[in-house]
């Protein structure tokens, strides 16, 4: 398969040097399959990055080095190859500062087709995508071949190129996603996570309890949970682009800013001014590195750096 244009940063200074690159997949993947974005790092020292829910799944193929990954509530995990489906708490990854892989980014029911399981099963988890227990077979066990064969490969574009078409296979080989889960999360997503459960669950002509089921298996969180991460979501990215946080929890549907306040809270473990200032404080000391957001022109990740006023802990809360 052809790939579209593949947009290549590369930068070297006193932090060491990067590498990255991003692509949209081929359009037989879409919107299923949103991104890939290719990393190489070899800093002078470890980083720290706080990774907010976002309403996507995330798989990362790693080439070198390893990620340790923190979140409140579960085991910490060290792994090369990542697998994380949907979320409604933030995760501290760490790694040493030489990292290279690629990252794909998925919607929640395209996952589930991609990779054969229920995704409640790994909502508000990271696993090593070989352990996973319902997915043994042809499509999952060359995974590890898969990393190493991309790592092999001597361009982006050529990697981004086997990736479509080894995704398109295990698509088409995959579990078909309802329809009207597709349609009910596209509607979630149109709306930011402003729709009533009720009038979603109506309009794709099944229960609440009917919608609530299919999210689970196919999404990973129920409808109310995933709206939530949706709007946080919203909110994020318009306190980013400068917003007021009074502004933004109006406009985003929360009932006031202590609401916005306290959703933050809990599903990113910092207040909205810990976070956002925290930002800031990291795109100084990043010296021309991109931000590493996993969804362009969103507020999706926090670079924690050394002297920073909030002290994160493992779980990635602020204290």
């Amino acid at each position: 398969m052809s790939v579209a244009a593949v947009r290549i940063r590369r930068g070297h200074g006193a932090d060491g040097s990067w590498e990255t690159a991003l692509a949209v997949p081929h359009v037989r993947l879409r919107p299923g399959v949103i991104s890939y974005r290719g990393m190489r790092l070899d800093l002078v020292r470890a980083r720290a990055r706080l990774e907010a829910p976002i309403g996507a799944a995330t798989l990362l193929l790693g080439f070198e080095g390893s990620v340790r990954i923190s979140r409140a509530g579960r085991p910490t995990a060290t792994l090369g190859s990542v697998f994380c489906g949907p979320t409604t708490t933030a995760a501290l990854g760490e790694h040493s500062g030489r990292l290279a892989g690629v990252e794909v980014l998925l919607m929640p029911w395209a996952a589930f087709t991609l990779f054969g399981t229920a995704q409640h099963e790994l909502a508000d988890r990271v696993v090593d995508p070989d352990e996973l227990p319902h997915t043994l077979g042809s499509r999952w066990a060359g995974l590890g071949e898969l990393a190493a064969a991309l790592a092999a490969l001597p361009t982006w574009v050529a990697r981004f190129g086997l990736l479509d078409d080894v995704l398109t296979r295990w698509s088409a080989a995959g579990t078909p996603s309802s329809e009207r889960v597709v349609r009910a999360w596209s509607e979630l997503v149109r709306t930011r996570g402003a729709v009533p459960v009720p009038r979603l669950a109506d309009e794709v002509g099944w229960s609440v309890r009917q919608l609530e089921n299919r999210f689970r298996e196919q999404i990973g969180l129920g409808p109310k949970a995933a709206a939530r991460v949706l709007r946080l979501q919203r909110a994020r990215r318009l306190l980013a682009s400068g917003r007021s946080q009074a502004e933004t929890a109006a406009v985003c549907g929360f009932y006031d800013q202590a609401h916005l306040s306290g959703e933050f809270r809990a599903m990113t473990g910092c207040t909205p001014g810990q976070f956002m200032g925290a930002r800031v404080s990291a795109a100084v000391a990043r010296s021309g590195m991109p931000a590493g957001d996993r969804m362009t022109g969103e507020a999706t990740s926090l670079l924690i750096t050394p002297g920073h006023s909030a002290d994160f802990s493992k779980t990635g809360r602020a204290r």
